[in-house]
C-alpha cells in the first residue's frame, strides 16, 4: 500500500515507518501537526508529540517524501476515551491534514502511526482513517517495550531526548543524549521504578536525527537549549529547545541533489468539518422489506431478560428464493424490528453469528452488514462477529441466516482494534476482536492470520490453526487472561477443505498449544475447557480453521470449575420415557463456573442414534424420540445444578446435512417436545406460545474432537444465572 506516515519526530513514528517499509509498504508522504507559534515547543495535548516540531521540516529533504503540515488550532475537547467527530478538537485538524493529503496524492491507501500502548490516540488516528477511508497501520502496537527499544537501536534510529519527566531523569543531565547511550538507564529506571523504557508514561521523548529512511542527509543540531517546564525536585521536567540546526548530506550527494525546501513542504489550511453535515444517521431509514416475505421469517428468542439470543431464519423455496444481499437484508430488517419491539437496538448486540450461503458472496454480505451495524449506531462499541459459510440450501434454507445476542444494559466492554498491527489481525469493519459482558468474553471467530500482512498462513490446517491460537492468546491478555487457563468452550470451524491427515492431528495440536501456553504462564486456576468441532463447507479467505473461543473473565481469583461434580442418580429427572443410565453421561460435556455459568454440549452420534433407535426402529419416530432424549439430557443438566430454562442465553442445535431432515421439520419437533416438557414438568415454565428458544444450524457434522464429526444432532447451551 502506498502510505502517508504521522510524524512527530520521535523514534516510534520514524520505527512504525521502517516497520512499514519492511512489510512491503512504500511510504509516498509525510504529515505533521505542529503549534501555531513557531516559539512554543510543547503544547497541553493529550494527542501530539510537538517537542522539537522546529526540525520536521528538515525531514522532507532527508527522504525527499513531501510534507505536509498543519497548525493546531483545535484542543482537547472531547476527552472520552472512543472518539466522536467534535467540533474544535485538535483530532479535526489531523483529519482535515490528511484529508488533503488524501486529495493531492489520490493513491494513497493508509497510514502510519507510531502508537504502542496509548488507546487514546490509537482510537483517535482509527476515527479519522475510518472516516477518510484509509487502513490505520500501527506495527509498534502492543509489543513488548524493553524489546521495542533495543530493536529500534539495532535497527539504526538515532535519536536523542528532547523532554523529560520522570523520576530518575534529569533535564540537565539527560536531555540531548543519545538512546542507545541512555538504553542502560532506562532499563534500570524500569526495574527501580516500573518506568516504561519506550516512554509510553510521558517519562520521556525523542528526536530522530538520523534513521536508514534518510537516505539523503541526517540533522545535525547546531544550537540549542534546556528549557525548564518544572522544577521538581523527584521528577523535574525539562524539554531541549533546538535554535539552529543543518542537513549532513550522506554519500556522493551534492547540494543540487536535496530539493529545495519550498518544493517539498506545503501548508494545509482551511477550517475542519461542518460536525453537523457530515453526522448520518440511518435510524429513520429502516427499509420495510418484511411484509411482502413475512411468510418465510421464522425467529426464535430465549427467554432470559436481561441476556437473550434472537436468531432469524428464511424458508426457501424457488419462487420466493432472492439474492444474498436481499436475503440478508430482510433477516438484519426483521431483527432490528424485533430489537427495537423488545426496547433494544443494535447498541445492545455482544455477538452476532452471520451465516451465508456462499462466502464467495462475502463481499456483499458485508457491504449488506454495515449497513445496518455501525459504529455510529453502537457508542458502546459494536458487537463481536463470526461469518460462516454453512449448507443453507440443501437444509430447506434462504442465503443468509443471523443469530445475535442481547444485552440489556450498557455494561459491556469492547475491544476494537482497528489498525493493522504486529499484535492480533484487525478488525478494519464494524465487529470488534472480542466484548466482555457479566464476566463472559465472546471473542470473535480467529483466522490463522498473520497480523501485520493480514494474509493467512499457507502452510495448512495445523499452522492456521496455532496463529489463530496465538492471535487469540494475544486478545485474552488484553483482558489479563489466558485461553489456556480462562475458556470455557472452543468451538473450531473445520473446512471441508481441510484434509482428512490434517484434521486427525488438530486436536492433538490444539492441546498441546494451550499445555504450553498454560506452563509458560504458571496459571494456578484453571477451566478444564470443552471442545466443539464443526464442519462446514468454507469459511472466511478460504481458510481451512476458525476457532472462536468463549472466557469466563472474573474479578474473583478463586474462582472454581465445577465440572467433575456426579450429580447422576440425584433427583428423579425422568421425561419421554427416558430414565438416567450410565451411558447417558458419555453424550453430554458440562461445565459450571463459580455456580454462576453453566455450558453443556450434548453430543448425538451415529451411534448413540442407533441405541435410540433400538427401542422404535419407525423411521417416522425416530426423529420425535431423538428430540425428546437431547431434551431429556438438557433438562436434567440445568437442573441437576440448579439452573432454569430461564437462564438460557443461548441454545443452538446443531443438525448434520447427513440425517436428510430440514431445519424446519427439526425445529418443528424440538417445539413439540418443549411444548409436552411444559406441560408435564413442574417449573419448567418454556412458554410455548412465544417463539421457540433455540435455534437450529445445519452444518455438514459436528464431534468433540477433529477426528470424529460423526454428531447427527449437537445441542450447544449457554445458562447464566442472574
Amino acid at each position: 500500500m502506498k502510505v502517508v506516515a504521522l510524524v512527530s519526530g520521535g523514534k516510534d513514528s520514524c520505527y512504525a515507518m521502517m516497520k512499514c517499509i519492511q512489510y512491503g509498504h512504500e511510504i509516498v508522504a509525510l504529515a505533521n501537526l505542529l503549534p501555531v507559534d513557531d516559539s512554543v515547543d510543547e503544547l497541553d495535548s493529550y494527542m501530539y508529540q510537538t517537542v522539537g516540531h522546529q526540525i520536521i521540516v528538515g525531514y522532507a529533504e532527508c527522504m525527499n517524501v513531501p510534507l505536509f503540515r498543519r497548525r493546531i488550532r483545535g484542543s482537547s475537547r472531547h476527552q472520552k476515551l472512543s472518539y466522536q467527530m467534535t467540533l474544535d478538537d485538535e483530532v479535526e485538524d489531523m483529519f482535515v491534514l490528511l484529508s488533503e493529503v488524501k486529495r493531492q496524492i489520490p493513491s494513497i491507501t493508509a497510514v502510519s502511526s507510531g502508537a504502542i500502548a496509548s488507546d487514546y490516540q490509537r482510537l483517535r488516528v482509527e476515527s479519522i482513517c475510518s472516516r477518510l477511508g484509509l487502513v490505520s497501520l500501527a506495527f509498534l502496537w502492543k509489543q513488548d517495550q524493553t524489546l521495542l527499544l533495543q530493536e529500534m537501536i539495532a535497527n539504526g534510529i538515532k535519536a536523542i531526548l528532547v523532554k523529560v519527566a520522570a523520576v530518575g531523569l534529569d533535564p540537565s543531565k539527560h536531555l540531548g543524549k543519545d538512546l542507545a547511550f541512555m538504553e542502560p538507564y532506562l532499563l534500570k529506571l524500569k526495574v527501580k521504578y516500573g518506568s516504561n523504557v519506550c516512554g509510553e508514561g510521558g517519562e520521556y521523548e525523542t528526536m530522530t536525527l538520523d534513521c536508514p529512511l534518510f537516505t539523503n542527509a541526517s540533522i545535525v543540531l547546531d544550537e540549542c537549549q534546556v528549557v525548564l517546564h518544572s522544577p521538581d525536585s523527584i521528577a523535574p521536567v525539562g524539554v531541549l529547545h533546538p535554535s539552529t540546526f543543518h542537513l549532513e548530506k550522506k554519500g556522493n550527494l551534492d547540494s543540487n541533489s536535496l530539493e529545495e525546501e519550498s518544493s517539498l513542504v506545503s501548508e494545509v489550511l482551511g477550517d475542519g468539518p461542518n460536525t453537523s453535515n457530515s453526522t448520518r444517521q440511518r435510524d429513520n431509514e429502516i427499509v420495510d422489506l418484511v411484509k411482502h416475505t413475512s411468510n418465510r421469517v421464522h425467529i426464535s428468542r430465549t427467554e432470559k431478560h436481561n441476556t437473550f439470543s434472537i436468531c432469524c431464519w428464511l424458508e426457501d423455496s424457488q419462487k420466493s428464493s432472492t439474492g444474498l444481499k436481499e436475503d440478508l437484508e430482510t433477516v438484519l430488517t426483521e431483527l432490528e424490528f424485533q430489537l427495537l419491539k423488545h426496547g433494544f437496538n443494535w447498541q445492545n448486540v455482544l455477538y452476532i453469528h452471520l451465516y451465508i450461503s456462499d462466502m464467495s458472496e462475502f463481499a456483499v454480505a458485508n457491504e449488506t452488514y454495515v449497513k445496518f451495524i455501525t459504529q455510529e449506531k453502537c457508542p458502546f462499541g459494536v458487537p463481536s462477529r463470526s461469518t460462516i459459510e454453512l449448507p443453507l440450501a440443501q437444509a430447506g434454507l434462504g442465503k443468509a441466516y443471523v443469530e445475535v445476542l442481547v444485552a440489556n444494559d450498557e455494561s459491556k466492554r469492547v475491544l476494537h482494534v482497528q489498525s493493522i498491527s504486529c499484535w492480533a489481525p484487525s478488525c478494519i469493519g464494524p465487529y470488534s476482536q472480542a466484548t466482555l459482558h457479566k464476566s463472559v468474553l465472546h471473542m470473535a471467530g480467529q483466522l490463522g492470520l498473520d497480523p501485520p500482512t493480514m494474509n493467512l498462513r499457507n502452510e495448512g490446517a495445523i499452522a492456521e490453526l496455532n496463529q489463530a491460537l496465538t492471535n487469540s492468546e494475544a486478545i485474552a491478555e488484553s483482558f489479563n487472561r489466558s485461553i489456556s487457563s480462562s475458556a470455557i468452550l472452543f468451538v473450531v470451524f473445520c473446512s471441508a477443505r481441510t484434509n482428512q491427515s490434517e484434521r486427525n492431528q488438530l486436536h492433538e495440536k490444539f492441546v498441546t498449544f494451550l499445555d504450553l501456553a498454560k506452563s509458560s504462564r504458571r496459571v494456578l486456576n484453571v477451566i478444564d475447557p470443552m471442545f466443539l468441532y464443526i464442519l462446514v463447507p468454507d469459511l472466511p479467505k478460504r481458510a481451512l480453521v476458525e476457532v472462536k473461543p468463549v472466557l469466563y473473565v472474573d474479578d474473583d481469583t478463586e474462582t472454581e470449575d465445577e465440572t467433575k461434580q456426579d450429580h447422576s442418580g440425584e433427583g428423579d429427572y425422568s421425561f419421554g420415557g427416558y430414565k438416567p443410565e450410565n451411558w447417558h453421561q458419555g453424550c453430554v460435556q458440562k461445565r459450571v463456573v463459580d455456580g454462576k455459568m453453566c455450558v453443556t454440549v450434548l453430543s448425538i452420534s451415529a451411534e448413540v442414534m442407533r441405541k435410540l433407535q433400538e427401542a422404535s426402529g419407525e423411521e417416522e419416530q425416530q426423529l420425535e424420540r431423538v428430540s425428546r432424549f437431547c431434551v431429556y439430557l438438557l433438562n436434567k443438566t440445568l437442573s441437576e445444578d440448579s439452573f432454569s430454562w430461564q437462564d438460557t442465553t443461548s441454545l443452538r442445535i446443531h443438525l448434520s446435512t447427513s440425517l436428510g431432515v430440514s431445519v424446519e421439520r427439526l425445529s418443528d419437533t424440538f417445539a413439540s417436545v418443549f411444548r409436552e416438557l411444559n406441560e408435564m414438568s413442574d417449573g419448567v415454565k418454556v412458554d410455548s406460545s412465544k417463539e421457540p428458544i433455540f435455534n437450529v444450524v445445519p452444518v455438514l457434522g459436528a464431534g468433540n474432537t477433529s477426528a470424529s464429526l460423526d454428531n447427527i444432532i449437537t445441542c450447544e447451551l449457554f445458562a447464566l444465572r442472574s
